[in-house]
């Protein structure tokens, strides 16, 4: 089987009208002299986001999917763990066919132009990519007439004539039961359509013939494979509803389209008058970056496959939770380990749409607030059971939030009021009152608390967690008053003229254990506003090497307390300077 498989590839290669990338020439050499090499010690962590239509331009729900997706690989990087995420955009199928021929442009000049917004917002919001994928690349169509070729010859493939109902928008068919008569609220008159009732786009009538998935063979088989996994979808709502599309019952599905309907995209191989379904073409991007089909023996893993998480919206779940493990079960791949689907966006408790021309623009977003408030405030804020109301007050009241909380803490630590955190830290004395000692367990605590939120795929609960013990240091240290302390005394802990002596072993402490909870708390919450935590590190001192989910316990560094930047005086080197508008 392994060797008609590569003879399939070759045979694809030298059919290739594009040229291959010297990484596709570079993993075929080493396939071809099949170099055994030792199996790594550790997969890496592989996470990716869904790969998005250039048919539109990006929106706040593309914004929210990266930033979910990047604060898991920066989580597992903060653990020492080679992470790996892929993102791209997705470049074929009816509907980017169709808004080329709108803007009376080649489809191909299209793409080039209508993918580079997706690549400057991954750009803007920091995300931490390894892989920008896009599916108009050499190396995808490899690797989609590979996996094709091994559906084929496995007997998952058959030609049918299909008839049915398809959404151009969507770009799947759907049965009669799941259409029905939609009004359109763009043209402002009574104008009905046949829509889908999963999703409300229009649909149309087609009769075609093309090739067929015998996904209906693939019921059982899928039924034990969630059963075996039971957390596979989360959250567990929409896992319920997969099995119970499943159980109903699984049609097969249409995974071409003949070509003089759709000429964008990848051809079937050996039948150029077909076109392979997008959805088939788009899922296997996952794959693609993982080094499929030119995995190394002995090495299979080593870009990261099976993916550890897919983040994907709520609206394409079929496409991800059924029509994808079926793919890889038809091929014995190994599959997802799971997949997070998150919800979605309003604005005024209403669906963002462009008809409705209420679709928030992100860069605005990015331009006004920053990356750091962005990102924060999607991530506290997001939706993964239910829906989210955007706002920009919301996102002004956040941020003045932290303003009061992280931020007046850090202020008031590092400027100090009489003491020295240096001193503090070389001391290392906690304070052993009740309070202090109930905030000190707090503080310990918190990393492995953080950790299980995050292994539940819950980023948002993890970021309130850390945010709790925030308000929690605040509240220990209005109650502690070093001020009152450190007054009488000068921030080397001099006693001033006139002054009875205060022991530093009385104030120090309870610096000690507010310093500590900053350094932790920051360490955590640098996945989600890494610039800001940097900074809140850079003001305590911490160094750049001590700043991983390790040293994240309670008297982990000794060694820091000596600013790297200037605190600054009054709003001048503040973490959170005020917004330039609350409107």
């Amino acid at each position: 089987m392994r060797n008609r498989s590569l003879n399939a590839s070759y045979h694809i290669l030298r059919r290739a009208q594009a040229p291959l990338s010297g990484r596709t020439v570079h993993n075929l050499g080493l396939l071809r002299r099949h170099y055994a090499t030792p199996a790594l010690a550790e997969k890496p962590y592989y996470v990716t986001s869904p790969i998005f239509y250039v048919n539109a331009a990006p929106h706040i729900g593309h914004l929210y999917t990266l930033v979910l997706t990047d604060v898991f690989k920066r989580f597992h990087a903060l653990k020492g763990r080679k992470a790996i995420l892929c993102t791209g955009t997705d470049e074929h199928g009816m509907k980017i066919q169709q808004a080329a021929q709108k803007a009376s442009q080649n489809v191909r000049v299209f793409c080039n132009e209508t993918y580079k917004p997706f690549h400057v917002l991954v750009e803007r919001a920091e995300i931490q990519y390894d892989h920008f994928i896009r599916t108009s690349e050499p190396d995808h169509r490899l690797a989609v007439q590979h996996f094709w070729l091994m559906l084929q010859e496995r007997g998952y493939i058959y030609p049918s004539k299909h008839e049915g109902w398809y959404s151009v928008s969507d770009e799947t068919f759907y049965p009669a039961s799941s259409i029905h008569l939609a009004l359109d609220p763009s043209t402002g008159q009574v104008d009905f359509f046949q829509a889908s009732q999963e999703t409300g786009k229009e649909v149309e009538w087609t009769s075609e013939v093309n090739y067929h998935f015998r996904l209906s063979s693939l019921r059982d088989r899928l039924l034990q494979f969630y059963a075996d996994n039971p957390e596979f979808v989360q959250p567990s709502t929409r896992m319920q509803d997969v099995i119970s599309q499943v159980a109903a019952g699984l049609s097969d599905l249409s995974i071409s389209r003949p070509v003089e309907r759709l000429s964008w995209g990848i051809p079937v191989p050996d039948d150029p008058s077909q076109t392979i379904y997008v959805w088939l073409d788009a899922l296997i991007n996952y794959l693609t970056k993982a080094n499929y089909p030119f995995q190394i023996p002995g090495q299979e893993h080593a870009a990261g496959w099976p993916a550890d998480v897919h983040v994907i919206g709520k609206d394409i779940v079929r496409f991800h939770c059924i029509y994808w493990p079926a793919f890889l079960l038809a091929l014995d791949l190994p599959l997802p380990k799971q997949i997070l689907t998150h919800a979605h966006w309003t604005l005024g408790r209403e669906k963002m749409s462009k008809s409705a021309g209420n679709v928030v623009n992100p860069f605005f977003a990015l331009d006004r607030f920053g990356s750091d408030t962005m990102r924060y405030y999607l991530i506290r804020d997001g939706g993964i059971k239910n829906d989210s109301d955007y706002d920009n007050a919301y996102i002004v009241d956040r941020y003045k939030s932290l303003q009061g909380s992280l931020g007046n803490l850090v202020t008031r630590i590092v400027r100090g009021n009489g003491w020295s955190v240096r001193r503090a830290v070389e001391l290392g004395l906690f304070d052993d009152s009740l309070s202090g000692q109930q905030h000190g367990s707090r503080v310990a605590h918190l990393a492995s608390a953080v950790n299980h939120d995050m292994a539940q795929l819950q980023p948002g609960e993890a970021l309130k967690r850390v945010l709790k013990v925030v308000d929690q240091t605040n509240q220990y240290m209005q109650h502690a008053s070093p001020w009152a302390l450190g007054s009488r005394t000068d921030r080397h802990g001099v006693p001033r003229p006139n002054q009875d002596p205060v022991d530093s072993r009385t104030l120090d402490p309870i610096i000690y254990v507010c310093a500590e909870s900053i350094r932790v708390c920051a360490i955590l919450l640098q996945t989600v506003m890494p610039g800001k935590m940097k900074h809140v590190l850079d003001l305590m001192g911490v160094d750049e090497g001590k700043r991983m989910f390790r040293d994240a316990v309670l008297g982990g560094d000794r060694d820091y307390g000596v600013p790297m930047v200037d605190v600054g005086r009054g709003r001048t080197g503040v973490v959170f300077p005020p917004l330039a508008s609350e409107f």
